[in-house]
């Protein structure tokens, strides 16, 4: 059984690991704030499109962690290594194939999508040279799959802030012309986040040849092996697709704000998903740790312990999103001027923001029990609740912005519906038992 202080031990690295891949966008989106309300609202979307290539090689990744999890309750610590290597060959794949898509094909149907010409042009700006950081971000996943599935988080948090430290330079230097670097804006942006992905690979990397033992976990068979992939692709398939899914009807939403409210909403739709960004991070993290102890739990043949484990887990979410909801609650303002000096858009702001924040509990429960379902292994189960769950959510989405056109505050709103859904898909399936029929 998983004490509550092991649950929290185990998040905290995660918690870090995830504000650090965050922390990139959140980083360029305060400075890029400073530059112009385009640009603020532009990475905005540059980020959505980066972050839905990225969604790829993390729903593959997820499935390897479920795996590894499952492997490492089991105590087959020998079967771990071939996961990771098999994963990062099989991501290296669809990474290179990105590149010259994106880069060349960017300028093509980007400005079909968007209204504002300037917004089209700083996007494709930004991710002409972003693109280039999903090869290291892709194996820099299976990295995170193999400490998280082991539950050896530890190594996570000085990666966080080797990956963040390096950012913030690279922003403060390409972005603004400092440090001797040359004034590049939105593209210095991009290539400030590529050196933050590298510098995160290389660390990793080295780490992990320096503390793993490779006959342990069995790092030392190298060789393409299609049935481990076959093995990991039919755990992540669902998910892959799940968070394509997802990533794109999020995208609709900025594309949405953009097209029919303009650019002053979208700016400050960018803000508040900066800080959505931000505050979901801990639940989030809590997510991830319910998907691995619940597959580790039941890999160790201890089912009739996951619905306290999930239920634990879950009061430890609601918690920390209670201290989050209360801190934003006391100084909206101060916390806006993060990312703009503009006063008009920072009242702008603050009223979307608080229904924001009215989001998070239903956030903070969805997350994990929805993580629980893909813990289990039945991931396929877990895209139906996603797919269902998005119907509800793009239809709503339709009618508050395009067909009432209402406020951003009020579009906002979306996020109480998609995760009240998706919640409650995920209790009545956990609640059944159906799950305990699954074996990986």
């Amino acid at each position: 059984m998983y004490s509550n202080k092991h649950i929290v031990k185990i998040s905290a690295p995660i918690l870090l690991s995830l504000l650090a891949q965050n922390i990139i966008q959140v980083i360029d989106t305060a400075f890029l704030g400073r530059v112009g309300e385009v640009e603020l609202g532009a990475s905005a979307l540059a980020g959505v499109i980066y972050i839905a290539l990225y969604t790829l090689g993390f729903g593959f990744s997820m499935g390897a962690q479920i795996l590894i999890g499952r492997r490492n309750g089991e105590k087959n610590y020998d079967k771990i290594g071939d996961i990771v290597i098999q994963g990062s060959i099989f991501l290296l794949i669809p990474a290179i194939l990105l590149i010259p898509l994106v880069r060349y094909g960017s300028v093509h149907w980007l400005p079909l999508i968007f209204e504002s010409a300037d917004v089209a042009n700083a996007v494709i700006e930004y991710l002409q040279w972003r693109v280039f950081g999903i090869v290291f971000a892709f194996v820099n996943l299976m990295f995170r799959a193999f400490y998280i599935g082991t539950a050896r988080t530890r190594v996570l948090t000085v990666n966080a802030v080797v990956m963040a430290v390096a950012n913030v330079i690279f922003d403060y230097g390409l972005i603004f012309g400092k440090l001797g670097m040359p004034e590049m804006g939105m593209a210095g942006a991009g290539i400030a986040s590529v050196i933050a992905e590298f510098t995160s690979f290389v660390f990793l990397l080295l780490y992990t040849r320096k503390t793993v033992n490779p006959e342990k976990y069995g790092f030392n068979k190298i060789g393409f092996q299609w049935p481990v992939i076959k093995k990991v692709l039919d755990i992540s398939i669902f998910m892959m697709v799940q968070y394509l899914f997802s990533i794109g009807t999020w995208m609709l939403f900025f594309v949405f704000i953009e097209n029919y409210m303009g650019e002053r909403s979208l700016a400050v739709t960018n803000i508040v998903r900066s800080f959505y960004t931000i505050f979901t991070i801990p639940s989030n993290a809590l997510g991830s740790v319910a998907s691995t102890l619940v597959s580790n739990t039941i890999g160790a043949g201890k089912k009739e312990e996951v619905p306290d484990l999930i239920k634990r887990i879950l009061y430890i979410s609601l918690g920390v999103m209670a201290a989050v909801i209360v801190l934003v609650s006391i100084f909206p303002r101060t916390m806006i001027r993060i990312y703009t000096d503009d006063p008009s858009l920072v009242s702008d702001t603050v009223l979307p923001l608080y229904v924001l924040i009215s989001s998070l509990p239903i956030y903070s429960m969805g997350t994990v029990l929805f993580n629980s379902v893909s813990g289990t292994g039945n991931t396929r189960t877990a895209l139906k609740f996603e797919i269902v769950t998005l119907v509800f959510y793009l239809s709503y989405m339709w009618f508050v912005i395009i067909y009432m056109g209402f406020s951003v505050a009020v579009a906002w709103t979306t996020e109480h519906v998609y995760w009240l859904s998706l919640s409650i898909f995920s209790f009545i399936y956990l609640r059944s038992g159906k799950w305990k029929e699954r074996v990986i």
